[in-house]
């Protein structure tokens, strides 16, 4: 396949699992809003938001204060910020529009009819007239394209550099919320700070809980979490969860055994030292315990981790698309 066909198909999907994932935070991000708290603890809600994406500088340049109607305008609407939710769909349609002919009609007309009822909804006030139903429609979008992908396209190199910039996308996210919403709390997601929330004060477990419960609706892991523990939300189950559950389709694990299998579908003679370090990333998070990441530092991990998806992301460029650089 030529790189910048490949380089086309890792970026579309990605930029539409970017969207889907900004969607999640921020529909989140409102509905705790609702909750009873003081004016500093919802500014430091929504600055996290930009923090997730590192954008507090960007937003900082174009706005004086944080608050929710500017942080929903520049993370949703904002054309210049290349992370909003109009950005990430417009790129990722402009990606397909370059690849028609390795997509099947459907994956094209899904991807088309997203970016053009975009326009719609946004022309039509349905962010500032109910927020949740936007966010609702965008996660929609976003599953029903990668519906449609796997319901249509044929299994070859395409749909292996699509679930490729999928896989990544959702690593470097899940792995970023996890990290700000363990910063949030005041601690470095030690295994104490876990075991120590249940002598905490009522209104403070209450907080807690709605705080571990919002995270884990980000990524539609609530129920699941229910599932697997049975039992109270505590932080060091949640931290499991999102790191090392196999069977979580949004855990750090689940994200990197995917793309650790593709990346060896699409192997080139350049792509050797890429596929080592990616199956050197899932044998860790394979065979890791949770205590010992919290024992070290979560903060600490998180951030490795990131750097390591970081590196992942650069050499793939190199060794199958466009070059960054270039």
């Amino acid at each position: 396949m030529l790189s910048r066909t490949a380089d086309n198909l890792f970026w579309m999907c990605r930029y539409t699992e970017r969207a889907e994932n900004t969607a999640r935070m921020l529909d989140v991000n409102l509905q705790m809003s609702l909750l009873p708290q003081d004016a500093q603890a919802r500014e430091g809600s929504w600055l996290a938001v930009l923090r997730i994406s590192e954008l507090q500088g960007l937003y900082r340049a174009r706005h004086a204060a944080i608050s929710p109607h500017d942080v929903l305008h520049f993370m949703v609407r904002d054309a210049e910020n290349p992370s909003s939710i109009y950005s990430c769909v417009r790129a990722a349609r402009e990606n397909a529009r370059a690849v028609r002919g390795s997509l099947t009609t459907e994956v094209w007309e899904t991807y088309n009819t997203t970016w053009l009822e975009l326009q719609k909804h946004l022309h039509t006030g349905l962010l500032e007239r109910n927020p949740g139903e936007f966010f609702e429609w965008m996660k929609f979008r976003s599953h029903l394209a990668r519906g449609v992908t796997i319901g249509t396209m044929l299994e070859d190199e395409a749909l292996y550099f699509l679930r490729i910039g999928m896989h990544l996308e959702r690593a470097d996210n899940t792995a970023r919320m996890l990290d700000v919403k363990f910063h949030e709390r005041g601690g470095n997601g030690h295994a104490a700070d876990a075991r120590n929330d249940a002598a905490a004060p009522p209104t403070a477990a209450q907080s807690e809980f709605y705080r571990w419960s919002a995270l884990l609706s980000s990524v539609s892991g609530l129920e699941i979490y229910r599932k697997v523990y049975r039992d109270v939300i505590t932080p060091d189950r949640v931290a499991e969860l999102l790191i090392l559950h196999p069977d979580m389709p949004r855990s750090l694990l689940a994200a990197i055994h995917a793309l650790s299998d593709d990346l060896a579908r699409v192997a080139n003679q350049r792509s050797a030292e890429t596929q080592r370090r990616a199956g050197m990333l899932r044998a860790e998070l394979q065979y890791g315990r949770v205590e010992d990441i919290l024992a070290s530092g979560l903060h600490q991990y998180l951030e490795h981790f990131l750097d390591r998806i970081n590196d992942l992301g650069n050499r793939i460029s190199q060794d199958f698309l466009v070059p960054l650089s270039a």
